[in-house]
């Protein structure tokens, strides 16, 4: 069974991913769950010895920068706090 989910990337990465996919006659979906399944199939030390490091490289056109976002509740936090000096 298929579940919906909505990531972000930079526009450049998802054309060149898109334009990947496309060469290989698969979706964009089945692409990124390809990849997530490779991640989570093997006990990695790091980000840099997934077996798909070097695509991802060649796909982000240069180095990749791996984002990490805040915990929930700091950003919740951050939020209302932001909203109050309005």
């Amino acid at each position: 069974m298929d579940a919906k989910i909505t990531l972000s990337f930079d526009a450049s990465v998802i054309a060149s991913a898109k334009a990947f996919a496309e060469e290989n006659n698969i979706s964009l979906s089945r692409l990124t769950e390809y990849l997530y399944r490779q991640m989570t199939s093997r006990h990695y030390q790091s980000l840099e010895d997934l077996e798909v490091a070097k695509w991802v490289m060649m796909v982000a056109d240069g180095q990749a920068e791996y984002k990490t976002s805040k915990p929930r509740k700091a950003a919740k936090k951050e939020y209302y706090e932001s909203r109050k000096k309005k």
